[in-house]
């Protein structure tokens, strides 16, 4: 089968479509056939060791791999089909049709990969295609994580910092359909579109701050690593809660005491990405009331172009690659 591999850390151009071995799925494990997986900026992150929050940064090359990947390819994120199972396995049949997580196993820039049945894979929507789909877990489980930890009431003022990644995107579309009304912050080629899925104000980040223009917001959920805390916590109203998505590890350690000894609250509780949220997150876009916001679909001998889209901080959505343009078995 043919596999997006990286054998070193560097640049994108070290993302090379090469020949590898068909995995074989154990017990408890689905075979899946990929069809589409989403190009993050983790995965950008993880092929060139570099990260903007560096409190992880050893523990995380312990585990991945200190001079070179262990990992050899990426992909936390897919849809597919299911097409051999484990002699163990009862939650999944051949042909069935699924989107999740990989976790840290990664290997979704792949044909095929196994994963266990336990993890966080559920049907996938019916209303969308394979590539639609791949780019609905990352963004969306973490969007419903941190937005239900807020407990939005009707008609708060929610603002979303970073709102046109792959989290914000669905940040902007699941606050709305909490009742909040919603600002959502970026860069000004990213405004039509943002405005087009829900939110009702744009601030442009380049011409205005939102932390000094006097407005209050009761929510705050902030995707951007350099964001200024106390500026935040300033922005917030009374009871506020400032919501960190990538926080540093001194923002984490303000967090405590502004949530002890002020009566506002600040969370960067992680994603569990759990399956009910991923079926809530199934039942919503079957329903109409949220979709993906997908820029661009690449194939797998672009994946390296895929990633150069996703670090000019250009795109309009989520990146996609499709692993089907290629016949390979």
């Amino acid at each position: 089968m043919k596999a997006i591999v990286y054998t070193k850390y560097g640049p994108p151009n070290v993302l090379q479509l090469k020949e590898v071995d068909k995995p074989v799925p154990k017990d408890d494990e689905v075979l899946i056939k990929v069809h589409a997986a989403e190009a993050t900026k983790a995965d950008c992150e993880l092929r060139s060791f570099n990260f903007p929050v560096k409190w992880f940064w050893l523990p995380l090359r312990i585990v991945m791999g200190i001079t070179k990947p262990k990992r050899q390819v990426l992909g936390g994120y897919f849809a597919g089909e299911v097409v051999l199972t484990g002699r163990d396995v009862s939650k999944f049949t051949k042909g069935d049709l699924i989107f999740g997580t990989t976790k840290l196993r990664m290997g979704a820039y792949g044909e095929y990969i196994c994963l266990p049945d336990s993890y966080t894979m559920v049907p996938k929507p019916g209303n969308m295609s394979f590539e639609e789909a791949a780019a609905v877990p990352l963004g969306g489980l973490n969007a419903l994580h941190f937005l239900r930890k807020a407990n939005i009431q009707d008609r708060e003022k929610v603002l979303i910092n970073g709102a046109g990644g792959s989290i914000g995107t669905f940040g902007v579309q699941i606050a709305k359909l909490m009742g909040a009304e919603v600002t959502a912050v970026d860069s000004a080629i990213k405004e039509e579109m943002l405005r087009g899925i829900g939110a009702d104000h744009f601030i442009n980040y380049s011409e205005e701050d939102f932390t000094k223009n006097g407005q209050k917001y009761h929510v705050i959920f902030d995707m951007v690593s350099q964001s200024s805390y106390s500026g935040c916590v300033r922005a917030l109203t009374p009871q506020g809660r400032y919501l960190m998505a990538n926080p540093r590890v001194s923002d984490m350690l303000k967090s405590v005491l502004t949530t002890k000894f002020t009566d506002k609250t600040v969370i960067f509780a992680f994603a569990g990405e759990k399956k009910e949220e991923l079926l809530a997150l199934k039942e919503m876009i079957e329903e109409g009331k949220i979709k993906s916001a997908v820029d661009q679909i690449f194939p797998m001998d672009q994946a390296a172009d895929a990633h150069r889209r996703v670090e000019t901080e250009q795109r309009l959505g989520t990146i996609v690659i499709t692993m089907n343009n290629s016949e390979s078995e």
